[in-house]
């Protein structure tokens, strides 16, 4: 198992400070949350294919039949066994689950620079993450077009997890996977933008062969019917999505004043998270670790992922965490 953000109770065991009292800014999660009303009746429920939740993602991701998933994961981990092994292109560094699934499935795994896409060879399959995590490197909707069109022309696929996209809804190739680009296959999840990530929901938006292929992959009652009304809920709501852009946007230009006043120079991540690269790295996640923070580290290149705190106490707390680092 790879090592991911959140891991609280690691954490609090670690640095001996009770689960409660934890800051975590470690995942990229929206810190304010789509009010979801579950009724009690919801929990005796099995999941019903036919409810209104495919028409509703239909009408906010713009592809005719999004393949609901039990977290955008589960594609990632079964997509790569549903195409043929070839040799796969990644960027370096991006989400760490990805490599791992496509060898497992036989393919040969090659990475390259993340910042230097321009350069890459032909492959039978390239993925990225867009926005990229952790970079927060972004590509925009013409240089993806170009990318899924020449993987087209070459009979290659093009796997795209979008996990950070709904803040910037213009980056997206969602609408066109399947029907302009066949190979090109695209994942969504309600986790980050939406702050569901407990509902375990995502979306492949793709070809219908490969939807129904991956459905007969996860067999039936894949997502929870709690969880379907949640996405219902939450999908259907463009009003609550432009006031949780405007939450976002502020709240990520707050943070990167508040790492560059530190002296750390970041990027935004879909608004939803900032990357700073410094060979500091490790030393401020401790420190802010004994402060009650978590904070997501990487070591090659030595680097931090932050989320973005949602109350004033907790701007607070990661303000004077990293004044007191900055003047030792």
């Amino acid at each position: 198992m790879l090592e991911h953000g959140g891991r609280l109770r690691q954490a609090a065991a670690r640095w001996s400070i009770p689960l409660d009292k934890w800051l975590d800014l470690s995942t990229g999660i929206a810190p304010w949350s789509y009010p979801v009303s579950i009724s009690d009746g919801a929990w005796q429920r099995l999941p019903e294919d036919d409810d209104e939740l495919v028409a509703i993602a239909a009408a906010y991701y713009g592809h005719p039949a999004p393949l609901p998933l039990p977290g955008s994961q589960a594609a990632i981990q079964w997509l790569p066994r549903l195409i043929a092994p070839g040799r796969v292109l990644l960027p370096r560094p991006t989400y760490g689950e990805y490599a791992p699934a496509w060898q497992a499935a036989g393919h040969t795994v090659t990475e390259f620079d993340a910042g230097n896409i321009e350069s890459i060879g032909d492959a039978d399959v390239l993925m990225l993450c867009n926005p990229n995590n952790p970079t927060a490197a972004t590509l925009d909707r013409d240089a993806m077009l170009a990318l899924a069109a020449r993987q087209g022309a070459s009979g290659g696929w093009l796997v795209v997890d979008e996990a950070f996209a709904d803040a910037d809804p213009g980056v997206s190739l969602a609408s066109l996977a399947g029907s302009h680009f066949p190979k090109l296959v695209v994942l969504r999840s309600l986790g980050k933008f939406f702050g569901l990530a407990g509902a375990r929901v995502g979306f492949l938006c793709a070809a219908e062969t490969v939807s129904r292929r991956m459905a007969e992959a996860l067999g039936p009652w894949a997502l929870a019917y709690p969880s379907r009304v949640a996405a219902m809920q939450a999908l259907g709501d463009p009003a609550w999505h432009g006031e949780q852009v405007r939450r976002l946007t502020a709240a990520s230009a707050r943070l990167g004043d508040l790492l560059a006043a530190n002296g750390l120079a970041s990027r935004a991540g879909g608004l939803l998270f900032h990357y700073a690269a410094t060979p500091h790295a490790a030393r401020i996640a401790e420190h802010c670790a004994q402060h009650g923070i978590l904070l997501r580290t990487f070591a090659q290149p030595p680097a931090l992922r932050f989320g973005l705190p949602g109350k004033d106490a907790d701007w607070k707390r990661l303000a004077e965490a990293l004044g007191t680092w900055s003047r030792s």
